[in-house]
C-alpha cells in the first residue's frame, strides 16, 4: 500500500505548481482523499479534501480560489493539487493521504499517508 507524492519544486511568488499523488497495492477508488501541508515548525494542516466520487470538495480558506483538487479513478487512483498564484506562505511539504468515509479535515482521521513533496515558493 502506497501512496507517492510528486510534482513540488522551487517557484516564485505568483507561480504555478501542480501536484500528483499515486496510490498503489490497494484500490483507493473508494477512498476520500486528501492533501496536508507542513511548514518548518508549524504544525500539519489541512489545504483540501476530495471524495471518492469527487463530488463533494473542501480547501482551506487559506487557499480557496487559488487550488484546486481533482482525482482520476480510471486505472489507479491518481489525485492532483493544481496550485496558482502561489505565495511565500505556501511553502511546505505537501502530504497525501487516504480515508474511507466523510470528509475530513482532521490528519489523525486519515489511514494511508504519502511521504511528502517540497514546495518552496520564493518572494
Amino acid at each position: 500500500v502506497q501512496l507517492q507524492a510528486s510534482g513540488g519544486g522551487l517557484v516564485q511568488a505568483g507561480g504555478s505548481l501542480r501536484l500528483s499523488c499515486a496510490a498503489s497495492g490497494r484500490t483507493f477508488s473508494s477512498y476520500g482523499m486528501g492533501w496536508f501541508r507542513q511548514a518548518p515548525g508549524k504544525e500539519r494542516e489541512f489545504v483540501a479534501h476530495i471524495s471518492w466520487s469527487g463530488d463533494l470538495i473542501r480547501y482551506a480558506d487559506s487557499v480557496k480560489g487559488r487550488f484546486t483538487i481533482s482525482r482520476d479513478n480510471a486505472k489507479n487512483t491518481i489525485v492532483y493539487l493544481q496550485m496558482n498564484s502561489l505565495k511565500p506562505e505556501d511553502t511546505a511539504v505537501h502530504y497525501c493521504a487516504a480515508k474511507r468515509g466523510l470528509n475530513s479535515y482532521t490528519a489523525g482521521t486519515y489511514e494511508y499517508w504519502g511521504q511528502g513533496t517540497l514546495v518552496t515558493v520564493s518572494s
